[in-house]
């Protein structure tokens, strides 16, 4: 029996980009991926404070330099920031699974405060931090 020759047809394409606009819930949905995959690099960042802090005080002080510089606080601001966002994000959809705040406004009223609340957040621990210290 010969083998049926299908006729070639190009693939539909995924409609998501000519159709969907861009919302508050999809933007906050990908923030929370990326802050999640940046959170591993945090991780590292704890890592190298630990080691440096097991070194002994040469180690610790080399890494203390350079958290404290300029480039290390911005780093470290926006660690933090990338924290509080990720954790809000987790917040929102924690409410997502309890069935809670699946209408429009609330889901916007979510997305928006997530990303408000943790500027917020980031500003408020710095702000403390530096009191503190």
């Amino acid at each position: 029996m010969p083998p049926t020759v299908r006729p070639t047809v190009a693939a539909p394409l995924s409609p998501h980009l000519q159709i969907y606009r861009w919302t508050w819930t999809m933007a906050m949905s990908v923030f929370h991926r990326i802050t999640g995959t940046a959170l591993y690099g945090g991780t590292g960042l704890v890592a190298i404070w630990l080691v440096a802090l097991a070194s002994g005080p040469l180690g610790y002080d080399a890494v203390a330099w350079f958290f404290g510089s300029i480039v290390g606080r911005l780093i470290l601001f926006v660690y933090t920031w990338i924290l509080m966002h990720h954790m809000l994000g987790g917040l929102r959809h924690f409410v997502w699974d309890v069935g809670q705040g699946f209408d429009r406004e609330r889901r916007m009223a979510l997305a928006r405060g997530t990303l408000i609340a943790s500027v917020i957040a980031t500003v408020l621990i710095w702000a403390i931090a530096l009191v503190v210290r």
